[in-house]
C-alpha cells in the first residue's frame, strides 16, 4: 500500500547510498531487532512461552541479597515493611510500562522516547538503564563466584572471570535460545528455591519467630524506625528499573485478541508488573534464611551472601554437609545463570540504543554485549558486592525519578489527552528533547540526589527515593500542561493513520521490507526509510524537523553576537564544545571518585594511611580505565562515522569528477555531431516535407474512401435485404385485402340465404364480434400498406445516400441527398432525458440537378449536421430542461442559387455554443478537435473541405460567433 506522507518544505537534498548492515545486524535472530519494535511475523513464540522466559529473570539471588542485607542493617521491622510498601509500588508503576510495551511490541527505550523525553533524552535513560543492568551482572556473577570460591576453592578474581565469559555465548542468539534455557531449568529452580523455607520451618519452627525478633546492626533493634525504613526502602527502590528487563521480552507478545485476551493480559501482569510479586518474596525470603544463617553461627557480613544463606536452609533438607554445599553451589548456578543471561541481554539493548543516537553507528547487538560484560566484570574486581547499599541507594533515586516521570506520561498526560494516545519511537518525528519526562526526571533526580547526600538534614535523606518518584510524578503532568504538550510529536506521521499496519514497506537505504509501524517518510532522501536507518543517518542533521531548530535559533544568534564581539566565530564554537564535553567528562568522572571514595571508606577492613591511599588511588585507577574505556569507544565509532561520511564523500566526488569528463567528451562529440547533422537535417527536411505533405493527401483520401465504402457497402446492403422482403409483403397485401373483400361478400351471400342461422353460429359471430371485424379489417389492411410505403421510403433514402462514387461526377440531386442524411440522423435528433427534440428547418429553393459526386457529398452533409448535433448537446449541458425549452433547438438548412447563377448553396446554421476565434481558425486542421479523449478524433471538417474545395472546386466557409451559433456554408459549381 502507498501512503502520500507530508512533506516538510526543504531543499537540502542527500545524495542516497545504500547501508549494508554487518552479517550480526543482519540476521535478526541474532539482533531481535535491538533497535526497533518487534514485527508480527518475529512474534511466533506463544504468550506462556513468553510470559516463562520474562519471569525467568526472577531468579537472580541479588533480591535475597538485598533482602538480607536491609535485615541485618536495619533489623526486621524497617526492612519487612521497606520491603512491603516498595513492592507495592514497583507494581503499580510497573503495570502501565508492561501494558504499552507489550501493545505496541517495543522495549524500554523506545517506550521512553514516546512517553515524554524525546529522542535524545531517552538517551540518558538508555545510559541509566544500561547501568542498572552491569550493576546487577556484577553482583549476580559476584554471587555465583562467592559459591564457586566455596565450592572449588577457586580465587574470587578468577571466579569473576568465568562467571562473566560463560554468559556470552548463551545471550548470543537472543531470545531464541533464552527462551529454551529459561523453560529447562525453570522446574529445576523453583523447587531447590523453595524446598529449604519448607524444611527450615517444618524442622525449626522457632526461626520464623527469630527473624520477627532479629535486629542485625540496627540502631533500633528490631523495632520500627521512620528514618531506617526510608534508608531501607531506598536500597529496595533500585529494583524498579527491573520492569524494563521484563518489557524486553513482553514485546514478544502476540497481538491481543478476542480468543487470546485473558492468556494476553496474565502474560502482562503476570510476568510484567507482577514479577515483584514474586521478587519481594524472595527479598523477605533473604531476610528470613540471613537471620536462620546468624542463628547458625554465620558471621553478619558473610550471611548477606546468598549462598550462606541457602546453604543454612538447605541443612535442614539434607544431613550431608558435602551434598548441602553441593546442591547449593549448584542452584546458585542455575539461579544466576538464568538472571544473567536476562542482564546481559537487556545491556546489550541498552547500549546498543544508547551508541547508536550518540555515533550514528551500530555494530551490533553482540558488541554491545560483550561490552556490558567487560564493565560488570570491572565492577567485581573493584568489589560491588562489598558495598551493595551504598551503590543501589544512589541509583536508586535516579532510577526512580526516570520511571515515576514515564508512568505520569502513560497514567496521567495520556489519559488527560496533553499526550499522544500512542507511542511514537522514530527519530523523524520526535523532538530531540522533551522537557516533560526529561525535565521532570531531571529536576526530582537532582534533588533527590541532593537529600540522599544529606544536604537536607535526615529525614529528607532517608526519603530520598519516595522524594524522587513523589516530584517526578507530579512535574511530569505540570510541565505537559505549561508546554501543552507541542513537544511530543515534532511533525505527523502518516502510517500512524494507516489501517493496514502490517502491510511492508521498502526501506530506501537498506532495500528490506518493514512493516509500517517501523517505517518514517524521509524528506532528505524523498523516499521511505526504516526506523534504524534513519537514527544512524549522520547527513541529514534533522532537516526533516528545522521546526526544532528555528526555535532555539534566537538564543543561539544572541550567545553568537556576545561571543563574536569578543572572539572569532570560529574559536567561539570550539570554545563551546569544549566546554559541554568539558563538563561532561569532568562530571563523570568527579561522580566516579565520590562514588568511589564512599564505597572505600563504608568498608570494614582496617588500613593503614599508606595502604589505604594506596588502595583508594588503586581502584580511582581501575574505576577511571571503566570511564576512559566507554570515551575511547565513542570517540572510536565517531571516528569510524566520521570516516564513513567522508569515505561516501569521497565516493561521489570520484563518481561526480568521472561523470564530468564524461560529459565533457559527449559534449565534445556532440558538438562536432552537430554540425553534421544541421546540413544532414536541412536536406531531409525538404524531402520530408514533400513526403509529407503526399501522405497527408494520400490519408486523407484512404480515410474518405474507406469511411464511404463501408458505409455505403453496410447501407446498401441493408437497404437491399429491407427491399426483398419489403417487396413481397407489398405484392401480398394488395392480394390479402381483395381476399378478404372475396370472403366478406360470400359471407355476407350465406347471411341472405340463411337469415336464421343456428344458435352456436350466432354466439360463435358475438364472441370474435363479428360486425368489428367487417369494419376494423379493411383499415388494418391498410395501414399495413402505408407502412411498407414508408419503410420503401427508407430504404431509397439509404440508397441515395450509399450512392457509391463513380470515376466521374453525375447528375445529383442535393435535396435527395440532405434528406437521406437527415433520416439516418433520425435517432439523434429526437428529444432524450437531457433536452427536447431538435427541430430542423427546412428553406429549399429550386436548385437544378449538380454535377458531382453524390456519396462525397452526402458524407460532407454527414460531418457538419452532426456537428451541429454536438453543439447543441454541449450547449444544454448544466441547463435545467425549462431553460432550454425556452430556447428550442434548431438546425436550419437552406438551398438556393447564387445570384450569378454560377453555383448552388447549402448553408447548414444551428443555434448553438458557437466557436471562439482560435478554434475557428483550426476547424479544418488535420485531426483538430474540441471532444474529450475517447469521444472522437476530429470534426470530419479537414476531410470535408478536401471533398469540396478539391474534388468539386467550391467552396467552405464557417460563420460563428461564439453563444450564438454556427453557419458553414457549402458553394457546388454548376
Amino acid at each position: 500500500m502507498v501512503i502520500q506522507a507530508e512533506r516538510p518544505n526543504t531543499s537540502h537534498k542527500v545524495l542516497k547510498a545504500r547501508r549494508d548492515y554487518n552479517s550480526w545486524v543482519a540476521t535478526e535472530t541474532l539482533e531481535d531487532y535491538a533497535l526497533r519494535f518487534a514485527p508480527k511475523s518475529y512474534r511466533k513464540w506463544s504468550e506462556l512461552l513468553v510470559a516463562n522466559t520474562a519471569i525467568g529473570g526472577i531468579s537472580f539471588l541479588a533480591l535475597e541479597a538485598i533482602g538480607g542485607s536491609l535485615a541485618i542493617n536495619y533489623g526486621f521491622a524497617n526492612s519487612f515493611w521497606a520491603i512491603l510498601v516498595v513492592s507495592v509500588i514497583i507494581f503499580l508503576t510497573g503495570l502501565p510500562i508492561a501494558y504499552y510495551a507489550a501493545k505496541y511490541n517495543i522495549d524500554m527505550d523506545l517506550l521512553t522516547r514516546g512517553a515524554g523525553f524525546g529522542y535524545i533524552g531517552s538517551t540518558i535513560t538508555s545510559l541509566i538503564y544500561a547501568s542498572f543492568t552491569f550493576i546487577f551482572f556484577a553482583l549476580e556473577a559476584a554471587i555465583m563466584a562467592q559459591a564457586l570460591n566455596l565450592y572449588f576453592g577457586l580465587h574470587l578474581a578468577i571466579g569473576y572471570v568465568i562467571c562473566s565469559l560463560v554468559i556470552i555465548p548463551l545471550v548470543f542468539f537472543g531470545v531464541t535460545l533464552i527462551n529454551q534455557l529459561q523453560l529447562w531449568t525453570q522446574p529445576i529452580w523453583f523447587v531447590l528455591m523453595v524446598i529449604p523455607y519448607i524444611c527450615v520451618i517444618y524442622k525449626e519452627p522457632d526461626a520464623l519467630s527469630n527473624w520477627f525478633n532479629f535486629a542485625g546492626n540496627s540502631a533500633s533493634g528490631a523495632d520500627f524506625d521512620p528514618l531506617l525504613f526510608g534508608v531501607a526502602a531506598t536500597v529496595s527502590f533500585s529494583l524498579i528499573a527491573q520492569i524494563g528487563e521484563q518489557v524486553d521480552y513482553l514485546r514478544f507478545l502476540p497481538d491481543r485478541k478476542k480468543g487470546n485476551c485473558w492468556r494476553w493480559w496474565l502474560g502482562v501482569i503476570g510476568a510484567g508488573a507482577g514479577w515483584i510479586i514474586l521478587g519481594g518474596a524472595k527479598q523477605l525470603g533473604g531476610a528470613f534464611l540471613a537471620s536462620l544463617a546468624v542463628s547458625k553461627g554465620v558471621s553478619l557480613e558473610s550471611a548477606k551472601e546468598p549462598i550462606r544463606m541457602y546453604l543454612a536452609g538447605f541443612a535442614d533438607v539434607f544431613a550431608n554437609p558435602e551434598i548441602v554445599l553441593a546442591v547449593g553451589t549448584f542452584f546458585v548456578i542455575v539461579s544466576q545463570i538464568k538472571i544473567n543471561v536476562t542482564n546481559a541481554y537487556a545491556g546489550s539493548l541498552a547500549w546498543s540504543n544508547f551508541f547508536s543516537r550518540i555515533t550514528h553507528s551500530h555494530p551490533g547487538r553482540v558488541v554491545w554485549l560483550v561490552f556490558n560484560v567487560a564493565i560488570a566484570l570491572l565492577l567485581m574486581e573493584l568489589g560491588v558486592f562489598h558495598t551493595l547499599e551504598a551503590i543501589l541507594g544512589l541509583y536508586s533515586n535516579v532510577a526512580i525519578a526516570w520511571i515515576g516521570a514515564l508512568v505520569a506520561d502513560l497514567v496521567i498526560n495520556k489519559p488527560l489527552g496533553i499526550s499522544p494516545s500512542y507511542i511514537e519511537f522514530k527519530r523523524a518525528y520526535l523532538y530531540n528533547i522533551n522537557p516533560v519526562g526529561f525535565g521532570a526526571m531531571l529536576i526530582a533526580s537532582a534533588v533527590a540526589i541532593a537529600s540522599f547526600l544529606g544536604a537536607f538534614g535526615d529525614f529528607p535523606r532517608a526519603y530520598s527515593s519516595f522524594l524522587a518518584l513523589g516530584l517526578a510524578f507530579i512535574l511530569s503532568p505540570i510541565i505537559a500542561f505549561l508546554t501543552k504538550g507541542k513537544y511530543y510529536i515534532a511533525r505527523q506521521n502518516p502510517y500512524f493513520l494507516s489501517n493496514n499496519t502490517y502491510s511492508l514497506v521498502t526501506c530506501s537505504i537498506c532495500t528490506q521490507d518493514y512493516e509500517q509501524q517501523d517505517m518514517a517518510y524521509c524528506p532528505i532522501y524523498d523516499s521511505n526509510i526504516c526506523s534504524l536507518c534513519c537514527s544512524l543517518d549522520a547527513n541529514c542533521h534533522d532537516s526533516c524537523k528545522k521546526t526544532e531548530a528555528n526555535k532555539y535559533q534566537p538564543v543561539l544568534d544572541c550567545l553568537e553576537k556576545i561571543i563574536a564581539a569578543k572572539i572569532s566565530p570560529q574559536l567561539s564554537k570550539r570554545l563551546l564544545k569544549f566546554g559541554i564535553i568539558f563538563s561532561l567528562v569532568s562530571g563523570a568522572f568527579g561522580a566516579l571518585f565520590v562514588l568511589v571514595y564512599y564505597q572505600s571508606i563504608s568498608t570494614t577492613i582496617e588500613f593503614s594511611q599508606t595502604d589505604y591511599l594506596r588502595f583508594l588511588l588503586l581502584k580511582l585507577s581501575a574505576a577511571t580505565v571503566m570511564i576512559i574505556a566507554i570515551g575511547t569507544w565513542w570517540l572510536v565509532l565517531s571516528e569510524e562515522s566520521r570516516f564513513l561520511a567522508q569515505e561516501e564523500l569521497d565516493k561521489q566526488n570520484i563518481q561526480l569528477q568521472q561523470e564530468i569528463k564524461e560529459r565533457y567528451a559527449a559534449e565534445k562529440a556532440l558538438f562536432q555531431l552537430t554540425g553534421e547533422l544541421e546540413k544532414r537535417v536541412e536536406k531531409r527536411t525538404a524531402e520530408l516535407q514533400n513526403a509529407l505533405d503526399n501522405l497527408r493527401s494520400m490519408q486523407l483520401q484512404l480515410i474518405q474512401s474507406e469511411k464511404m465504402s463501408t458505409l455505403g457497402q453496410l447501407v446498401a446492403g441493408v437497404a437491399h435485404e429491407i427491399n426483398n422482403p419489403l417487396s413481397f409483403i407489398s405484392g401480398n397485401i394488395s392480394c390479402a385485402q381483395t381476399y378478404l373483400e372475396d370472403i366478406f361478400n360470400h359471407l355476407e351471400l350465406y347471411q341472405e340465404q340463411f337469415p336464421n342461422p343456428g344458435a352456436e353460429i350466432k354466439e360463435n359471430a358475438e364472441e370474435i364480434d363479428l360486425d368489428y371485424l367487417k369494419e376494423d379489417l379493411p383499415k388494418l389492411i391498410s395501414s399495413m400498406q402505408e407502412g411498407t410505403e414508408r419503410i420503401r421510403n427508407i430504404s431509397t433514402s439509404l440508397r441515395t445516400f450509399s450512392r457509391a462514387d463513380t470515376d466521374s461526377k453525375v447528375k445529383f440531386n442535393l435535396h435527395e441527398g440532405i434528406d437521406s442524411t437527415l433520416l439516418i440522423l433520425k435517432h439523434r435528433l429526437k428529444a432524450n432525458d437531457k433536452r427536447p427534440a431538435i427541430e430542423i428547418i427546412k428553406e429549399y429553393g429550386n436548385l437544378p440537378p449538380v454535377n458531382c459526386y453524390p456519396g462525397q457529398l452526402n458524407q460532407v452533409f454527414m460531418n457538419i449536421i452532426a456537428n451541429a448535433v454536438d453543439a447543441l448537446d454541449e450547449l444544454n449541458q448544466g441547463r435545467s430542461y425549462e431553460e432550454i425549452e425556452s430556447q428550442p433547438n434548431l438546425i436550419m438548412i437552406c438551398t438556393e442559387v447564387n445570384p450569378e447563377q454560377t453555383s448552388a448553396l447549402v448553408r447548414i446554421k444551428d443555434n448553438g455554443v458557437g466557436m471562439t476565434e482560435e478554434v475557428k481558425a483550426k476547424i479544418f486542421d488535420h485531426l483538430f478537435t474540441t471532444k474529450t479523449v475517447g469521444e472522437g478524433t476530429g470534426l470530419g471538417l479537414s476531410i470535408s473541405r478536401q471533398i469540396i474545395v478539391e474534388k468539386h472546386q467550391g467552396k467552405l466557409e464557417c460563420n460563428s460567433v461564439l453563444g450564438e451559433g454556427t453557419e458553414f456554408i457549402i458553394a457546388i459549381p454548376l
